[in-house]
């Protein structure tokens, strides 16, 4: 299991994630993370069905534990009866793993990804990456493209017609060598379209800060 959290916390990843057990923490931490962006105390105790007070004490909690940051959001008028400055809360840029017994599959991802860098092999990795999308819909038959891809941790959500994907399941690795990554990672979307029947054009690169590098538009392109 890997979950985006912070460096820094008293908690190593297996008590961290531990912490996600809670159906409240759960609920409030998924209230965030599906925003993209800063969240008030009253909107994620809204959207888990709790009281302000009690989601305050979880959200803090979570922040304590890495797995989310907090911050204040600029006030809008200054001076005398403008109140405090509003907490907010985000979640982390970094990554929290669990594996029993642990396992370090992303080590091995880098040499190999130095390995394709030198041989001049990329064309090679993106068809192997786009064969690897193909199987990828044989598992996921019949089903939209949109719950694969929230099965493998894409999260995707909708903007302007265009379906985008608010988490890269290959961080790490795409911030070591992000030209063969990100090319992977769209031969391997396009080769998941195809394989569903659907149209592998509308995968396409579009980079955006603390976001995955692919987006999905609504048809071949718009």
């Amino acid at each position: 299991m890997t979950t985006p959290a912070g460096a820094g916390s008293g908690l190593d990843d297996l008590d961290a994630l531990a912490l996600l057990h809670d159906p409240v923490r759960r609920s409030l931490y998924e209230a965030v993370a599906a925003s993209g962006g800063d969240v008030g105390r009253g909107e994620a105790a809204e959207a888990a069905g709790v009281s302000r007070t009690l989601a305050g004490h979880h959200l803090d909690r979570l922040v304590e534990a890495g797995l989310l940051e907090s911050g204040f959001r600029p006030q809008e008028r200054k001076g005398p009866g403008s109140g405090r400055p509003a907490k907010v809360y985000r979640r982390s840029r970094g990554e929290r793993s669990v594996s029993l017994p642990p396992r370090d599959y992303p080590a091995l991802a880098s040499v190999l990804a130095d390995v394709v860098e030198e041989l001049g092999a990329e064309e090679q990795a993106e068809a192997a990456a786009r064969r690897a999308g193909e199987r990828l819909a044989r598992a996921y038959a019949g089903e939209p493209v949109e719950r694969v891809l929230g099965a493998r941790g894409y999260e995707p959500y909708e903007e302007g017609g265009a379906l985008r994907l608010r988490n890269c399941p290959f961080h790490v690795l795409a911030e070591e060598q992000p030209l063969l990554v990100c090319s992977m990672n769209l031969a391997l979307c396009q080769g998941l379209l195809g394989g569903l029947g659907d149209d592998p054009g509308r995968a396409r690169l579009d980079p955006r800060p603390g976001e995955c590098c692919v987006a999905l538009s609504k048809t071949n392109g718009d």
